[in-house]
């Protein structure tokens, strides 16, 4: 019996198995499932929530759906999010400072949202934030430059587009899939493209 006949064999008759794992739910070690601080009625969580720091908040409001990452940096970041809100799969707000999202607002797929630089512009520093991670338990906040992003009732932001820190987006306002938001956004306002620039107003009959 060559070897491809013997591997079968033992997989059909069960021979050859490995045993039932000893570990269990109890002893398996996976990290239980974070969950906001706060929910409202109605609102179903798809994606994942991860605080970095355990000191970290995520609210969110009633009937929102967030099938993206929610994600705190440092002790101060917090995630607030309003009512009737659609966060999409494969989005990710990461906040070291604060991200608000008001009620009513939709953010498409794929979306990037920080309220931070991730990193420090200067090479000398930069170049130790990889052993930090590795050796000292976390990322040094101290030199990365953050602010607040804000995005407004009613606003829609279009799939793959990014919006960095200290943006506002105005009410209604809507950014074109695959825009890069470096600035902030007046009410009732068109942007797209990188940088992101104004395309149209809408009109009393488009509110």
């Amino acid at each position: 019996m060559n070897w491809r006949l013997r591997k079968l064999f033992r997989r059909l008759s069960g021979s050859g198995k490995r045993g039932p794992s000893s570990e269990t739910p109890e002893n398996s070690g996976k990290k239980k499932r974070e969950k906001p601080d706060m929910m409202g009625d109605g609102s179903e969580i798809r994606g994942r929530l991860k605080r970095v720091k355990p000191a970290g908040k995520i609210v969110v409001g009633s009937h929102s759906l967030i099938e993206g990452l929610l994600q705190t940096e440092t002790e101060k970041g917090k995630i607030q999010i309003g009512n009737n809100v659609y966060v999409g799969g494969g989005s990710s707000i990461s906040s070291a400072d604060s991200v608000e999202i008001g009620d009513d607002v939709l953010i498409s797929y794929k979306v990037f949202i920080m309220d931070h630089d991730s990193h420090s512009v200067r090479y000398s520093v930069r170049k130790n934030d990889l052993q930090n991670w590795w050796h000292h338990g976390g990322h040094d906040w101290s030199n990365i430059r953050s602010g607040p992003v804000v995005i407004e009732k009613g606003a829609w932001v279009g799939a793959g587009s990014i919006v960095l820190k200290g943006v506002t987006i105005g009410e209604g306002a809507v950014i074109g899939a695959g825009s890069v938001v470096t600035r902030s956004v007046p009410p009732w306002t068109i942007v797209a493209g990188n940088p992101a620039r104004k395309i149209r107003e809408l009109g009393e009959d488009e509110r």
